[in-house]
């Protein structure tokens, strides 16, 4: 998600307002409101990643997160006076029925993306992780 002002923000701003996102998607998992995905064969928990101004949620297939992640991202707008900027913001799924996904772009007012797909310029596609002999 790329987050956008209409006025000018101070670098502390934008770093109170990224801690303070993460922190509430925390609890928000924590709450059960948002669930979070396991990865790799040791189930490392991943809900979020962060660089920069931009933003990576990570959760289960469920209407219920979806509308959770929609409100979390609305009281974020209303706190700390930022904007997300969903025209730039992609949803996307690995093992996902594409209308389960465009229903979920649909609730977030985003566009769909499909894997591969870049972030940052850099491709992702969906690997698959196991122990190193």
């Amino acid at each position: 998600m790329i987050l956008t002002s209409n006025e000018i923000c101070l670098g502390f701003r934008l770093t109170a307002a990224a801690e303070g996102l993460v922190g509430v998607s925390r609890k928000a998992t924590k709450k059960s409101l948002i669930k979070e995905l396991e990865v790799g064969y040791k189930k490392v928990k991943v809900n979020t990643l962060q660089f920069a101004d931009n933003t990576l949620f990570f959760c289960d297939a469920s209407i219920k997160s979806m509308y959770n992640l929609k409100v979390l991202l609305n009281y974020f707008e209303i706190a700390f006076g930022l904007k997300v900027n969903f025209s730039k913001s992609r949803i996307g799924g690995v093992g996902i029925d594409q209308n389960v996904i465009l229903r979920f772009a649909s609730i977030l007012n985003c566009e769909m993306t499909k894997t591969p797909f870049k972030y940052m310029g850099m491709p992702k596609e969906k690997r698959v992780l196991g122990r190193c002999s």
